[in-house]
């Protein structure tokens, strides 16, 4: 049964929960640094099959560090637009250094 959340404010600590281990954390911004840059080729290129390789780059190495390193299930069969929202801020906090702050605000641990 998937879980139900009110709101993203709601969400965002279960989206860090289900990514306590720093692998799983670190194959997510591999895949989502690569899909946002093929979402810029696409918009560069104007080419449709940089869609299908920012879709391949981003869920590839985050259901990978899911299955295989977390041992969970992915967060974007439980709230899809949610989770997408949440890869880009969990790496664009990492980016800024801050992603540790908002992880101990949220007792996520590993």
């Amino acid at each position: 049964m998937a879980r139900r959340f009110r709101s993203y404010s709601d969400f965002w600590p279960y989206y860090l929960a289900e990514h306590a281990r720093p692998a799983t954390r670190a194959v997510h911004y591999i895949g989502t640094l690569g899909a946002a840059a093929a979402l810029l080729a696409a918009l560069a290129a104007l080419d449709w099959r940089w869609l299908v390789a920012a879709a391949a780059l981003g869920y590839g190495p985050a259901w990978f560090g899911h299955f295989f390193i977390e041992k969970n299930r992915p967060a974007t069969f439980e709230a899809p637009l949610w989770s997408l929202v949440s890869d880009f801020r969990m790496c664009w906090l990492f980016l800024l250094g801050r992603l540790g702050n908002e992880l101990m605000k949220h007792q996520i641990r590993r």
